[in-house]
């Protein structure tokens, strides 16, 4: 069988357009993605099929191009830009003879690579945990089967079945210390609200530039790159918006992507509750990408999973200097502020930003029972 080497930092990619969006921005941001997490890219391969295999995903000619490409590339590792079942990726490392990592991997991988907080490193070690349980079966195949006699007599539990109680024991271990965070963060939630403290929590995509119109709004100095993301761990700082009114404070959240693994969404549900909870969602889209309507979608998912879906609004059109837009606010029929155009990287706009969060939070905040009645009414409305 073929053995997987510890690490390797030569990729190449390979994106197969099923007919669900533009293949070939799939296929740049399978190649951030690899960036993101350290690998260098040697090379592409691109296809077109009606579905999947079962076997290897790709076809056997395809698969036998990806082998080759990849001999004279001399690739590492090969990146598939979709997500694998246990026996596709087995298939596919036996028969490219390199490791496969698939869009799930990747991600976590990357997830595992940015974590800094000890809250952020449990929960991506939750989520690859739940990621490679679905994977053991078939990664032991030799000693699923313990035959019996001298020197083959096994000690009552196979490999597999040890692998996955120790997972399991893993895994409960991490929720339970992850939910005594969530329980931490309940009780700031509540204390937030009785001290009449709103919240805001910046939401979108990944490398939308959250952080760097977070750092612009609050002064903050969080990290912000121009890469995929570059932010893991939930920061929240107060806000000034130049008025006299409630105390505000910004919540600046991890980055959203399509095909965010469900694993991943389940282990950051305690961070991604500070936009569940929020008084306010500032929506930030990158507004000079040309995937920005599938961007919204798949930020639109996200915050359907988490609960965040029926919480209050505002888009900010960041980015708009590279779209050709003008900074300004967007009102509806009904005069109230729908979304700011702004450029968090020059500033333009965010005093437009800020102006919109002061008339928005004009009336005085209500006590936390009935902020918490009126959130449900608009979810159940929602």
């Amino acid at each position: 069988m073929f053995e997987r080497p510890d690490r390797g930092a030569r990729a190449l990619v390979v994106e197969i357009d099923f007919g669900d969006g533009d293949a070939a921005l799939r296929l740049a941001e399978a190649k951030a993605l690899a960036e993101a997490a350290g690998a260098t890219v040697v090379g592409e391969v691109r296809a077109r099929r009606a579905r999947p295999d079962a076997a290897l995903f790709a076809g056997r000619g395809k698969v036998d191009e990806i082998a080759a490409l990849a001999e004279s590339a001399a690739a590492d590792i090969v990146i598939v830009d979709h997500t694998l079942s246990g026996v596709q990726q087995r298939n596919l490392e036996a028969a490219l003879g390199r490791r496969v990592v698939d869009r799930v991997s990747l991600i976590l991988d990357i997830f595992a690579l940015r974590a800094r907080s000890s809250e952020g490193k449990l929960q991506v070690e939750l989520a690859q945990l739940a990621h490679l349980a679905t994977r053991l079966a078939g990664g032991w195949t030799h000693l699923e089967r313990q035959k019996g006699g001298i020197g083959l007599r096994g000690p009552g539990e196979t490999q597999l079945e040890t692998d996955r109680r120790l997972i399991g024991k893993r895994v409960k271990q991490i929720r339970e210390r992850i939910a005594r965070v969530a329980t931490s963060r309940r009780v700031q939630s509540r204390t937030r609200k009785r001290n009449a403290v709103r919240t805001i929590a910046l939401v979108g995509y990944t490398n939308a530039g959250k952080s760097t119109l977070f750092n612009r709004l609050t002064g903050g100095n969080v990290h912000a790159a121009d890469q995929l993301f570059a932010t893991l761990d939930t920061t929240l700082r107060r806000v000034g918006t130049g008025g006299d009114g409630d105390t505000l404070v910004l919540s600046d959240t991890v980055g959203f992507i399509r095909d965010l693994p469900h694993d991943l969404v389940a282990a950051f549900r305690a961070t991604l509750a500070e936009a569940a909870e929020a008084d306010l969602l500032l929506q930030v889209v990158d507004a000079a990408s040309p995937e920005r309507d599938a961007q919204d979608a798949a930020v639109e998912a996200v915050l359907e999973e988490i609960g965040a879906a029926g919480v209050p609004r505002i888009r900010v059109l960041n980015k708009a200097d590279l779209a050709g837009l003008a900074p300004g606010v967007e009102r509806d029929g009904c005069g109230t502020i729908t979304s700011v155009r702004t450029s968090a990287l020059t500033g333009d706009g965010c005093a437009e930003l800020k102006a919109a969060l002061r008339e928005r939070f004009t009336r005085p905040a209500a006590p936390a029972d009935d902020a918490e009645s009126a959130r449900e009414g608009s979810r159940v409305s929602a």
